[in-house]
């Protein structure tokens, strides 16, 4: 979860309890709760409501689709899987034939 371990768990769980006290730890885990709620919420909100102003076909619009590396790592496995279907070489000529001669290449 967000690369904390077991250990990075419980060092926070233990400053939270040196901290704040053991009797007002759990207050303070409910108003965590609620924030948290209230911040999810507040994220599906603004998804739907960038799905509704898009229109329909965007309805399957993720928030995690508009992350910069996912875009850029999206791109690269594209171009990575039309490279696989060009063909592998060139084709050889003949001894003695011309290549083709390609006006736009020129």
């Amino acid at each position: 979860m967000f690369g904390v371990g077991l250990s990075e768990l419980a060092l926070i769980a233990l400053v939270a309890v040196l901290v704040f006290g053991p009797e007002r730890l759990p207050v303070m885990a409910k108003q965590a709760g609620i924030m948290l709620r209230k911040a999810r919420a507040m994220a599906d909100s603004a998804r739907d409501e960038l799905r509704t102003e898009l229109g329909p076909e965007y309805s399957d619009l993720e928030l995690r689709d508009l992350d910069p590396r996912n875009i850029v790592r999206k791109h690269i496995i594209e171009a990575m899987e039309d490279e696989d279907d060009r063909p592998a070489k060139e084709p050889e000529l003949a001894e003695g034939q011309i290549p083709p001669y390609d006006v736009d290449a020129t």
